[in-house]
């Protein structure tokens, strides 16, 4: 069973900067889509960015020209780059992973345990 493990969410001012990642561990799988959702009390989990295995990367509209997405395969690390952070971006923000196993080539899914992000002066 894959593991992940998130950090680097916290309270920040409008403008400010922050960086989540998101590291998988355990046992012998590969990748095939890193993920970044996040979800406001009381409304519907939504997607804000995704890196695939060939490196194809994606940003939510509203996280275009101030976030980026990225992948260091070698610690199966990914991150979210998060710049010019607004109110409205304050959210527990969570990574999720697509993968399968080198026994068993079924999809899997496996999510990250959320961190915290607020935006406020």
């Amino acid at each position: 069973q894959v593991h992940l493990e998130e950090s680097g969410g916290g309270l920040v001012q409008p403008g400010e900067s922050l960086r989540l990642s998101c590291t998988a561990s355990g046992g012998d799988f590969t990748i095939n889509l890193m993920e970044w959702h996040r979800q406001v009390p009381g409304k519907k989990r939504e997607s804000v960015a995704f890196i695939t295995r060939g490196n194809t990367r994606n940003l939510q509209p509203s996280a275009k020209g101030r976030w980026t997405v990225s992948v260091d395969n070698a610690k199966n690390t990914w991150y979210l780059q998060m710049n010019n952070l607004q109110p409205e971006d304050t959210a527990i923000y969570y990574c999720a992973l697509d993968y399968h196993t080198a026994a068993d080539s079924r999809p899997r899914h496996a999510w990250g345990q959320g961190t915290q992000v607020t935006v406020s002066s």
